[in-house]
């Protein structure tokens, strides 16, 4: 059995189970507010997270490019987009859910790189964009320590990578007593003790 398959593929099932839960909890008024990403607002954070960590995600194991139709769609437009980015979450899941397509590489359209390792990097989406959304919105991300380890370990790999593209801020420092979870939204220029509080001025 392919090795990522078998180790990636569980933390790929929890993370999407906690991003449907964390989607419904997100509501209406919350959408046109500011997220902690840059100058996006809500709804614009949870479009990019639904596009890329549930069509993508599918697509990627298909081997299919992303189409237009997708890439400029407003899913929170509906009033059911959290329960429709939890069944593209679990048919995208499920695309994964063989060994097989675990194998070879995975065409982006300007580069490729091996399936495994996109695979790798969409659960660190998932995980990382849904803490973005979680935080926000006043709920919490909750994976457990073995899947907070895997996203560390990709973040730390594929940190410059992000910034290089404007991805990830720089790092921030984080106390030596930091969970893996913590430091891994440190490496990625997230500051997961801080973020309350700017929340609690979001919400004033």
């Amino acid at each position: 059995m392919n090795n990522a398959y078998k180790n990636v593929h569980p933390y790929m099932v929890e993370c999407a189970a906690e991003a449907a839960r964390v989607a419904r909890g997100v509501t209406a008024t919350r959408l046109s507010g500011p997220s902690l990403c840059g100058d996006w607002d809500v709804r614009t954070l949870v479009n990019h997270w639904v596009l890329y960590t549930s069509h993508g995600l599918e697509h990627r194991a298909l081997r299919k490019q992303l189409p237009e139709e997708l890439t400029g769609r407003d899913f929170t437009a509906g009033p059911d987009w959290a329960q429709a980015y939890a069944e593209q979450l679990d048919r995208a899941v499920a695309a994964w859910d063989d060994p097989a397509v675990w194998e070879g590489e995975v065409d982006l359209g300007t580069a490729k790189m091996p399936a495994a390792e996109i695979a790798s990097m969409i659960v660190k989406e998932l995980a990382v964009h849904g803490w973005d959304v979680a935080t926000i919105t006043g709920q919490e991300f909750r994976i457990s320590d073995a899947a907070a380890g895997f996203v560390l370990e990709v973040v730390e790999k594929h940190a410059e990578l992000y910034r290089q593209y404007d991805g990830f801020a720089d790092p921030v420092s984080v106390p030596d007593d930091a969970s893996a979870f913590e430091r891994a939204l440190a490496e990625s220029g997230r500051d997961p003790r801080r973020a309350a509080a700017l929340v609690q001025e979001v919400d004033q």
